[in-house]
């Protein structure tokens, strides 16, 4: 008998996986994403990355605004009799009843090690605080965020030289390819689900536009980690005479000075504890990305400025 899979995604991150599942020939019954949004001048309605590609694939799909007392939706849900949800990074909480509806429940994949990292943000809160590694963790939705149990999780390292962008394109294509076993165990009641530690559950909450503006006083490694973590969007940024300045990519240098003091003629800015961070792509407010190089040509900010 075909079993009904029913996909659940927004984001670029979730396309790869909604790819691999349909090319492989899992039967997707339904694609649930985000409506399309307004662009901030309104002139143009964004559809989310799965909806491009449920379309491109020909997938039947709904955008509704609300699952929460929707009683609609519900009957639609119900009347679809899914064996098994697939959600990554839908976009909303799954209310209790919708859960009830499948046979073999809701699976989440999630972008960090839970307990770690639970909600909205996990890529950009563990390159934040600096962690030495990340992953996916393939798990079953219960009531409360991200706390279900765990079937399988899958690691990779980070280091200074990886941004929120690279992290999410590597777990992304990990995702891709390892749902494929998780889906059949779970189907075939093979998966080992086993319950996290509670005690061990950490938060990573959304990213506010205000925790992109850099602190001088703090060390290389956090700047850095800030820089890395908020790429592309937000950003990581400064102000200098009024004007917004994001920096897009940085490494270690190793002048002295004063925090927020540029030591070079190639924007190498002193940090705190005694370190420094050499700029090696910038944006001007209402500019385009520059390289440094090409930046220090038409720039005010001279070796000796104070930022």
């Amino acid at each position: 008998m075909v079993k009904k899979i029913v996909f659940m995604g927004t984001p670029m991150f979730a396309v790869p996986i909604l790819k691999s599942l349909y090319q492989n020939g899992y039967p997707i019954s339904n694609v649930y994403t985000q409506p399309p949004q307004k662009s901030q001048r309104g002139q143009k309605i964004n559809k989310s990355p799965i909806q491009g590609i449920a379309e491109t694939l020909n997938l039947e799909f709904r955008t509704p605004q609300s699952l929460k007392n929707n009683l609609d939706e519900y009957e639609y849900f119900r009347n679809i009799n899914a064996d098994l949800v697939i959600v990554v990074a839908y976009g909303q909480i799954i209310p209790k009843n919708f859960l009830e509806l499948s046979k073999k429940g809701f699976i989440n994949i999630h972008a960090s090690l839970l307990p770690k990292w639970r909600g909205a943000a996990p890529i950009q809160r563990s390159i934040m605080n600096l962690d030495q590694e990340t992953g996916i963790s393939i798990m079953k939705i219960n009531e409360k965020l991200d706390s279900g149990p765990v079937c399988n999780t899958y690691r990779i390292n980070l280091n200074s030289k990886l941004n929120a962008n690279d992290v999410t394109e590597k777990l992304s294509l990990i995702a891709a390819e390892k749902i494929l076993d998780n889906i059949d165990e779970i189907l075939e009641d093979k998966a080992k689900f086993v319950e996290q530690d509670q005690t061990k559950a950490t938060y990573a909450s959304k990213i506010e536009k205000t925790e992109g503006k850099i602190d001088w006083n703090d060390t290389a490694e956090i700047i850095i980690g800030k820089i890395n973590g908020l790429y592309p969007t937000p950003g990581a940024f400064f102000i200098f005479k009024g004007e917004r300045y994001k920096i897009l990519k940085a490494e270690i240098g190793n002048g002295i000075g004063n925090p927020g003091e540029v030591v070079s003629d190639y924007m190498e800015i002193v940090c705190g504890n005694n370190q420094s961070i050499k700029i090696i792509e910038i944006q001007r407010q209402g500019k385009k990305t520059q390289k440094v190089e090409e930046f220090i040509l038409g720039s005010k900010i001279k070796k000796g400025t104070k930022i």
